[in-house]
């Protein structure tokens, strides 16, 4: 197993993709994570960094099939087939792949890289969405909210088939914390997996501590490692305003910070992705900030 504890070494690869979404602007993402000095950062506390660049992604705006249910489908499965390959490649090396988005349909890609290495992965899925819907749940046909479910091989075949269909995540090593906006065909999709969702409520009435002790009791249960994948709309939208689809009544800056210092104690990371940053919303570059805070803490850096 590839950890944080044993590898000085993380590759950081930029996916400016924002095909899987329903507004312009996260496809800077990549570059305002790199302006707030992410390398810089990582580099202080004592990591080799290796910027592998961004996956190309072709500008598809104006040439939308209007009658496909699943928008821009053909260019995200190429993108995240590149994305997977890239993640296998750095992970097979030794190195920590740290993903930076672009769309939260990128994380299809960095999964099945990781899961390329790593064959009982669990997953920490930091979101104010669930991203279980399928085209035939719906009602947007935006992809980036449908990336959670294929990973489970729930979805278009074009899209669990990445990497190849049996490389998926079992329901039970997956839990979600943030969750306060949830459409009806998730919910059902979420009891039907047996998937934890820590919503708000549960922050609000457990503290963050709690969730996470019980969040990493079930996501270490019989793994191999542990993947963070974190949007940040997750975080309260006064905090970090630079996201597509914010929603208000989010996690504090400060429970976000707690969260990423408590994983990285556990000492289980083997890979992280960043997604959601959008600095055409944003004010004075606070969310892509706020991201390259979150990912010192995640990666060891401590107040004192």
């Amino acid at each position: 197993m590839i950890t944080t504890k044993n590898s000085n070494d993380i590759s950081l690869i930029g996916v400016p993709l924002q095909l899987g979404a329903n507004r312009s602007g996260v496809d800077m993402g990549p570059t305002a994570i790199r302006s707030s000095k992410i390398q810089a950062r990582l580099e202080a506390l004592g990591f080799r960094v290796s910027d592998c660049g961004d996956i190309e992604v072709n500008r598809l705006h104006d040439r939308c099939d209007p009658d496909e249910k699943l928008k821009y489908l053909a260019e995200i499965v190429r993108v995240n087939t590149k994305l997977a390959d890239v993640v296998a490649q750095e992970m097979g090396t030794g190195r920590f792949p740290l993903v930076i988005g672009g769309d939260h349909s990128i994380a299809i890609g960095t999964i099945k890289g990781i899961l390329q290495h790593v064959n009982k992965l669990g997953v920490i899925w930091f979101d104010a969405h669930t991203d279980v819907n399928t085209e035939f749940t719906t009602t947007s046909g935006h992809i980036h909210g449908m990336s959670l479910a294929v990973l489970l091989g729930h979805g278009h075949p074009s899209l669990t088939s990445i990497g190849g269909a049996h490389k998926k995540l079992d329901p039970r090593n997956v839990v979600i914390i943030g969750a306060r906006s949830i459409d009806p065909g998730e919910r059902l999709f979420l009891k039907e997996q047996g998937i934890r969702v820590f919503t708000m409520y549960d922050i609000d009435k457990y503290g963050m501590k709690t969730v996470m002790d019980e969040a990493l009791e079930r996501v270490s249960a019989g793994t191999d490692g542990i993947h963070l994948s974190l949007d940040l709309d997750g975080m309260d939208p006064r905090e970090a305003p630079g996201v597509g689809t914010p929603v208000e009544g989010g996690i504090t800056y400060r429970e976000s910070h707690f969260a990423m210092e408590y994983l990285h104690e556990h000492g289980a990371l083997v890979s992280a992705e960043i997604v959601e940053v959008n600095p055409m919303l944003d004010v004075n570059n606070r969310t892509a900030k706020s991201a390259v805070d979150l990912a010192g803490s995640l990666l060891g850096e401590r107040i004192l």
